[in-house]
């Protein structure tokens, strides 16, 4: 049986996890950590080829790789397979949650950028429309972000009803609305802005004020009010 390749075939030197132990993770290729989490190669290809294959396909973009599907990240490339796939998204899931993560208990949104950077590098890699909402105090601190809706923006299934008991729930000030666009544009839709004019009036009546609608794109973002939209 012809031997797999493996990074261990490699020079002690020359070996990614080797050189991560001498030297840290800054001195590697994206090749070689991504080789690290694949572990082993083919027959033909190591573990580092195979990587290479990979940001190949993808034109050397990771945000494409981060933001693949697990048929995408499994397709065409030998050497990484199910498993494989799955290992990789399960790190690039990790570190979506670490970009996003923030250590102060209660940050303050005062801006459509303050969102962005709570959101952007959680919600630019969705391949389905998702609909948050920010629910604030009175001092426009951060409580909760609560996950309304996955799939096509419709008003059957951004309804008031459930952004507002949500809101009531977490005895909110005020909320601000947030969806992803995954094809990256950021231009609202007319069903964006009927569904926020909606939530606005039913806002006013629960005495809960709807601040803005974010709309996240790739890399990129657009805030309603900014635009005078609402």
């Amino acid at each position: 049986m012809q031997k797999v390749l493996t990074v261990k075939d490699l020079p002690p030197d020359e070996r990614p996890a080797e050189r991560l132990w001498k030297s840290g993770p800054d001195v590697l290729k994206t090749s070689e950590l991504i080789a690290i989490i694949i572990k082993h190669g083919t027959h033909e290809r190591t573990a580092i080829q195979a990587a290479e294959d990979l940001l190949n396909k993808f034109s050397g973009n990771l945000s494409r790789i981060a933001g693949a599907t697990l048929r995408e990240l499994s397709s065409g490339i030998y050497g990484i397979g199910r498993a494989r796939a799955a290992q990789l998204m399960a790190s690039f899931e990790l570190g979506k949650r670490i970009a996003s993560y923030s250590d102060v208990e209660k940050p303050s949104i005062h801006t459509p950028s303050d969102v962005a950077r709570l959101l952007m590098n959680e919600m630019r890699y969705y391949k389905k429309e998702v609909f948050k909402v920010l629910l604030l105090d009175t001092k426009n601190r951060l409580i909760k972000i609560e996950t309304i809706s996955s799939g096509i923006l419709d008003a059957s299934l951004v309804h008031p009803r459930e952004v507002f008991y949500a809101a009531i729930q977490e005895m909110a000030s005020s909320v601000i609305l947030v969806h992803n666009h995954p094809s990256g544009n950021i231009i609202p839709s007319a069903q964006d802005i009927e569904i926020t004019k909606t939530i606005i009036e039913a806002g006013k009546i629960m005495n809960i004020e709807v601040i803005d609608h974010i709309i996240i794109g790739e890399g990129k973002f657009l805030s309603l009010k900014e635009k005078k939209i609402i």
